[in-house]
């Protein structure tokens, strides 16, 4: 009976002149890698920048910022809170900024050191590595895994699978939950869920993130790599000869073979790769480095310490895999001169623009006037002849104010002379509030030509002087 990969091959019948039929497969069944775990220094530094990035990640949510919660982009009131900032829907203009910052840091990483990113910082590196660790844990090395998914159905297999999946939805659900408390203050959400309290929606966002995290970094791993992340296809467009990338060292390398410790390679015209596929076997999507840069390589560095390793048990010089560049290759560069070289054109010109990008955000948050105001002039009535002789004009001005205090607002008016506030000159606005006020305005008709006049409304706020100008029009009519 045809086995599970058989079934999922799909195979067409090919005949040749000679009638001969021959069988050739369009598509290859996924085969599941069973990562070895390995240490090392890159394995370390994989694990440090896990932690550091999950630290925050769960951290930052239970962060307090006075009576408030530090870090929350609070949807229902379109207003988002960065520990002092208190940004509004009119600020996406900064969302634009870091987006660019970010994919300029993403391009200057790509051209110094490859797929850095990928490797260690990279959500779906980093679930995928905790979820590994989770699997170990529970079901044992690579060979124990291997041998308890090739053993038949039994209590032993039902209880690991179900205690392993059991950690992996708690996780994810974990994971979920943090997710949402970015959006909805995370202490009212513990209260909610102690209640079983839970709006449809949060409990939609929940599942659904937690989900993805399940299937993600339990299921799919490397396969999302591989065949989703639209990254790794255009990765090749950022990357040059002086591009720092893990690479194999063939010329020191082949010809490989297997052999003793006793045997002197260099009498025996070998190369010192002993061709153990110990490189494979740490590899987290299964490629072969030994067969040069591939676009499934996400630069993690498990190689290079499985293969340090192993040149460490043989006595032979490490690096025989190690984090080069081509040309260092091909022309036995020193590491001095691989380093002198990452100082190019294109890493200083990406270096120059994330730097001036970078600086005139932090400047634009710095100085930026903690109010906002929009004119809105009164569409019912353009412009009206009151009592007195004077024509009016009714304008609505929006106030947002963007810091957590009540604040005074003053208003003024420039650009006609005789031109005079008719309604209040002073508002208060509630922290964090928008509030919308009439403002009037009167001149003595016939004081000027009919027709739209410009005029500026300057308005301040009393406890720190700052001041907006919004332009608008005055309408005399004929």
């Amino acid at each position: 009976m045809p086995n599970q990969k058989q079934k999922s091959k799909k195979v067409i019948p090919i005949i040749s002149d000679t009638s001969t039929v021959k069988s050739v497969s369009l598509y290859e069944a996924h085969q599941k890698i069973y990562p070895r775990n390995i240490s090392g220094f890159y394995k370390n530094w994989r694990w440090a920048m896990i932690w550091m990035t999950q630290i925050v990640f769960y951290g930052v949510p239970w962060l307090q910022w006075g009576e408030r919660q530090a870090v929350l982009l609070d949807i229902s009131t379109h207003r988002f809170y960065i520990f002092g900032l208190v940004l509004y829907p009119q600020d996406l203009i900064y969302l634009v900024i870091i987006l660019i910052i970010a994919a300029l840091a993403l391009f200057l990483f790509t051209a110094v050191a490859g797929r850095l990113w990928c490797g260690f910082t990279c959500p779906q590196s980093v679930y995928t590595e905790i979820f590994l660790w989770i699997e170990r844990k529970i079901e044992g090395d690579r060979a124990a895994r291997m041998r308890l998914d090739n053993m038949k159905f039994g209590l032993k297999k039902f209880y690991k699978k179900w205690l392993k999946h059991l950690a992996w939805i708690s996780f994810s659900m974990l994971t979920g939950f943090t997710f949402l408390g970015y959006f909805t203050p995370i202490r009212d959400l513990i209260h909610n869920i102690s209640l079983l309290n839970l709006s449809p929606w949060e409990t939609f966002w929940i599942c659904f993130y937690g989900f993805a995290t399940y299937g993600n970094a339990g299921f799919l791993r490397e396969q999302i790599c591989k065949h989703m992340c639209p990254y790794a296809r255009f990765q090749s467009a950022m990357f040059d000869n002086d591009t720092l990338i893990v690479t194999y060292d063939e010329e020191r390398g082949e010809p490989r073979s297997g052999r003793s410790r006793k045997v002197d390679a260099k009498q025996s015209g070998l190369g010192d790769c002993i061709d153990c596929s110990f490189c494979v076997q740490v590899c987290p999507t299964g490629i072969d480095i030994r067969n040069g840069l591939q676009y499934e390589c996400i630069s993690c560095g498990l190689c290079v310490d499985a293969c340090n390793s192993i040149m460490d048990k043989m006595e032979y010089p490490r690096g025989l895999i190690r984090f080069s560049t081509q040309n260092a290759l091909t022309q036995h560069w020193t590491q001095h001169q691989v380093i002198r070289k990452i100082l190019r054109p294109r890493v200083l010109i990406y270096s120059g623009l994330l730097l001036f990008m970078s600086a005139g955000l932090v400047y634009s948050l710095a100085t930026q006037v903690a109010f906002k105001v929009d004119v809105i002039r009164d569409r019912g009535v353009m412009s009206r002849l009151i009592a007195g002789g004077k024509v009016e004009n009714v304008y609505r001005l929006q106030i947002t104010n963007a810091t957590e205090k009540q604040e005074t607002y003053r208003i003024s008016i420039e650009g006609i002379k005789g031109l005079s506030i008719a309604s209040d000159k002073e508002f208060t606005v509630n922290p964090a509030e928008s509030r919308m006020v009439a403002v009037s305005l009167q001149i003595e008709d016939g004081s000027i030509k009919s027709g739209s006049h410009p005029i500026e409304f300057e308005i301040e706020a009393a406890s720190t002087n700052a001041e907006i100008s919004e332009k608008s029009i005055f309408y005399m009519s004929r």
